[in-house]
């Protein structure tokens, strides 16, 4: 069976990388290929280094709040490169203030992401939907 291969990394002028590296080490252990941008990186190179490796998925990381702002457009942006069918996952603290996590999940699966995640998740309840919805959209091809 092919390893599926994953962009992950931090949105954005966020520096925090310590997460980042947690995401890459439980998702390697589980047998995915991630390909870990690092921290700081702007939506274009996350699109880039998807094309480069033939990813299935985009995992986007915000923990200094300004996910909102730093993901807006992403889907599209993927659609014109051509990655119509990528998964893309966002995960963190995404906005800045107290809000109902409810209404900050809404408001990214309208930008177009297919799941958003608080920063207290399970990684190994991500890396199951990981795979659901990599096959799922790889039929949808």
């Amino acid at each position: 069976m092919e390893m599926t291969t994953v962009v992950l990394g931090v949105i954005g002028a966020d520096c925090h990388a310590v997460g980042n590296k947690i995401i890459d080490h439980v998702l390697t252990e589980q047998g995915i290929k991630v390909v870990n941008l690092g921290v700081m990186v702007s939506q274009d190179e996350f699109i880039d280094a998807a094309i480069e490796t033939g990813a299935k998925a985009i995992l986007v990381s915000s923990i200094y709040g300004h996910g909102e702002i730093d993901c807006n457009g992403f889907r599209g942006r993927c659609i014109e490169r051509g990655l119509e069918n990528i998964v893309l996952y966002v995960g963190g603290n995404l906005v800045i203030g107290k809000r109902a996590f409810s209404e900050i999940e809404e408001m990214f699966l309208e930008m177009g992401f297919d799941r958003v995640f608080p920063p207290t998740i399970d990684l190994i309840d991500v890396v199951k939907l990981l795979r659901e919805d990599i096959t799922a959209a790889m039929v949808a091809c």
